[in-house]
């Protein structure tokens, strides 16, 4: 069973692909250079387009913030505290009714070629194996015994054992090889 624990000393920034703002990447797995899965955090501060992605879905979860609304050509979602979103990345989408407030999210991109990822919160259970299981702490708590901080992250292929008084984002994963190059 590979485990691997990241920190936010070992994410990296970025711009954003339509440069209207940054992404922090906390984890990536490519294939033959495509993007085949990748975790991220982003903030949504002012009303405007979403980057395109093609041959990628999306989730998002709004981690802090007030959240705001994800519109485009087919396409009208709420994005609340803490309640994930799915949408195609490559359609031409926009932020709105942001009203001025800054909002925190946390972004899984997947290729069209991998199953869709699972994702959900989870708090003092465990996780069955099954996939790559991503845990995005959400504040102090204990994986699989590991102290975690807010803004970790531990990847597994095997069971998640959540416990403490914070919540993880979970995400998991189906379609990775089991050995995966490290970040």
């Amino acid at each position: 069973m590979q485990t691997l624990h990241l920190t936010p000393a070992d994410y990296t920034r970025q711009p954003w692909k339509n440069g209207r703002g940054v992404t922090v990447e906390l984890w990536r797995f490519e294939r033959e250079g495509a993007l085949i899965a990748r975790l991220s955090r982003a903030s949504v501060a002012e009303d405007g387009p979403f980057s395109v992605f093609p041959g990628i879905e999306r989730n998002l979860t709004v981690l802090s913030g007030p959240g705001f609304r994800l519109t485009g050509a087919g396409v009208d979602l709420r994005c609340d505290l803490l309640v994930p979103v799915a949408f195609p990345g490559d359609v031409a989408l926009g932020a709105t009714e942001t009203h001025g407030q800054q909002s925190e999210d946390f972004n899984v991109m997947t290729s069209r070629d991998v199953p869709r990822p699972q994702v959900f919160l989870a708090r003092n259970k465990t996780l069955p194996a099954g996939g790559q299981l991503a845990l995005y702490a959400l504040g102090p708590c204990r994986v699989n015994g590991i102290a975690m901080a807010k803004a970790d992250l531990l990847l597994t292929r095997g069971a998640g054992i959540i416990a403490g008084g914070w919540p993880v984002l979970a995400v998991r994963l189906h379609g990775l090889p089991e050995k995966q190059a490290e970040p």
